[in-house]
């Protein structure tokens, strides 16, 4: 009597054991069915989420259908895919101890309703209830935080800590950004050379040097190393004092010292190769014009600055 009371008793465990594989082979099935993701219906989510379970799971519960207009949903699925592929690439023995599934909202609206979601996509990693990797009295799963975006990098390095071994996702290759660095050298050779006979050219540096030295001379490093705001206040681009100076009338100083060396070489330089009289005359009388006017305002500049500046030319 007490042998055949004890004989059920003792079948129990190979039979839940029996249970956890049968069920296990069909979870293993179904993902190779799909590459590598389950799709669910409330029956399969049930399955995959017994709970008696030795194995682990990732579920993305998404809504991809067209009507509800779902762009996250859209915008997260190939990420989703990309890594439960790359899960497939895993040794037999940690790849069917964890399941990657998805569960669409039309399909399963009970499974929503059930969980109490009103937003989509989210994904949550059921732990193991059973075996070596099964923690004691943990089996509520875990919500992937989506801060870091869509990408899957980040999704796998998430689900890794839950899985047997890493997820071995690699990213692929981006054949874009190589695309464009090519195209980017070959424009920069194709600029270069085009535009190396300018930087040849002694005029070209000639120019660079007398435009450097007219900034530096109208105050620009003088404005940066104090940090002189642009303009003053109400719009005011002249800083009373010698010892202040504006952004703004750096370019005005440097305007002024440039056409007053422009004239100047223009008297020493053109003038005297005039061939004509009249013509030679004429600019003699502009460029000096140009002199003393812009002169004028050189020294009017000095006076705005300093009140008590003594000096005046025209203005």
């Amino acid at each position: 009597m007490r042998i055949s009371t004890l004989l059920p008793l003792l079948a129990l465990p190979l039979a839940w054991a029996a249970s956890v594989d049968e069920t296990r082979q069909k979870l293993v099935d179904l993902a190779a069915a799909s590459n590598g993701v389950i799709r669910l219906d409330p029956k399969a989510y049930d399955l995959l989420t017994s709970p008696n379970r030795d194995w682990s799971a990732a579920i993305q519960f998404t809504a991809l259908d067209k009507r509800r207009r779902c762009l996250p949903c859209k915008e997260f699925e190939p990420s989703w895919n990309a890594v439960a592929k790359a899960w497939t690439s895993a040794s037999k023995e940690h790849r069917n101890s964890h399941f990657f599934a998805t569960l669409d909202f039309d399909e399963s609206p009970s499974v929503f309703q059930q969980l109490g979601l009103t937003s989509a996509p989210v994904v949550y990693v059921y732990p193991p209830t059973q075996g070596p990797r099964a923690v004691s009295g943990k089996s509520a799963p875990s919500k992937y935080d989506f801060s870091g975006g869509f990408d899957a990098g980040p999704l796998a390095e998430s689900i890794s800590r839950h899985t047997p071994v890493a997820i071995p996702y690699r990213e692929p290759f981006d054949w874009a950004s190589l695309a464009t660095g090519i195209g980017g050298l070959l424009g920069l050779a194709l600029l270069i050379r085009n535009v190396a006979p300018i930087f040849q050219n002694r005029w070209t540096w000639a120019a660079i040097t007398v435009l450097t030295s007219l900034v530096m001379t109208g105050g620009y490093m003088f404005t940066r190393i104090r940090g002189s705001p642009y303009t003053g206040g109400g719009g005011n681009w002249i800083a009373a004092g010698y010892q202040n100076q504006f952004g703004q009338e750096v370019q005005v100083v440097a305007l002024i010292y440039g056409t007053l060396s422009f004239s100047f070489l223009m008297l020493m330089m053109i003038v005297p190769y005039q061939s004509s009289p009249a013509r030679q005359r004429v600019q003699i009388y502009l460029w000096t014009g140009v002199i003393f006017l812009v002169y004028s305002v050189l020294i009017t500049l000095f006076k705005v600055k300093n009140r008590a500046y003594p000096f005046k030319l025209l203005l």
